[in-house]
């Protein structure tokens, strides 16, 4: 695959089928700047799993990137969580964990036994029966062929749209790659600040990358990433353990 640029930075060859990149976001209100790192994944070359933690759902979710494999290329928390459990649709290795969680802006994560990665509306998830390794998130950024929701363009329809916090996204790319996007504001001695984009926003921003579906995981106290690149391991670690994180292998890994 050749040198990409992405909005104002280059993507630049961690390991195969893995570049990484880091730019500004855009944002209407200029507090401080918010840097985001995004990493694109080329699935064709890569092996995608589901962590769960490691204590029973119910009791304090203990997953962190710390929990990354050391044969792992990338490691980020995967969906939203409700209590001590992953919200929504969980499919791991092929056994449904649970059930599909209802909401017109959910959408579907899912791997099929080729590999191939979607992201699925409400309506299309009978279609996804094939899953390998599957979980929903919330709210949709973007919908179709790279339509913003209607819910995110006028307030009032169930999402704040004012908002702000740091956030993580993944989306797909129309040659099937998976964009995962961070945002961070880093203060001196290693702190960050919960401060970033809106939803409507980051929307925008997982569009000008090329996306043409995308949704939110888990942001805030939770987003958190590690990519593995030739200076060794990149983290961006996190206040709040979860329930869930999405690992990526080579593909050649069993």
């Amino acid at each position: 695959m050749s040198l990409l640029l992405a909005v104002s930075g280059a993507w630049l060859l961690a390991s195969p089928g893995v570049w990484q990149t880091e730019m500004v976001v855009p944002q209407q209100s200029a507090l401080v700047p918010v840097q985001a790192i995004v990493v694109r994944l080329d699935p064709s070359q890569l092996r995608f799993a589901l962590e769960r933690s490691s204590k029973d759902y119910g009791m304090v979710p203990d997953w962190t990137i710390e929990r990354m494999p050391p044969d792992a290329l990338v490691a980020f928390n995967a969906g939203q969580f409700a209590g001590g459990a992953p919200w929504g649709w969980f499919v791991r290795d092929g056994v449904e964990v649970q059930p599909t969680g209802a909401g017109p802006l959910s959408m579907a994560f899912v791997v099929n036994k080729a590999g191939t990665v979607s992201l699925v509306g409400p309506d299309e998830l009978s279609a996804a029966r094939d899953a390998v390794q599957a979980f929903q998130s919330y709210p949709a950024l973007l919908i179709g062929q790279g339509e913003i929701p209607a819910q995110l363009q006028v307030s009032g329809r169930g999402v704040d749209l004012t908002h702000r916090d740091s956030r993580l996204a993944i989306g797909l790319l129309r040659d099937g790659s998976v964009v995962v996007a961070l945002t961070r504001v880093d203060l001196p001695g290693g702190d960050t600040l919960p401060w970033g984009p809106t939803v409507p926003e980051m929307a925008a921003f997982m569009k000008s990358l090329g996306c043409v579906r995308a949704m939110l995981l888990d942001g805030g106290l939770s987003g958190q990433l590690a990519i593995r690149n030739p200076q060794g391991l990149s983290s961006w670690k996190n206040w709040r353990p979860v329930p869930l994180g999405l690992v990526v292998f080579p593909r050649s890994q069993n």
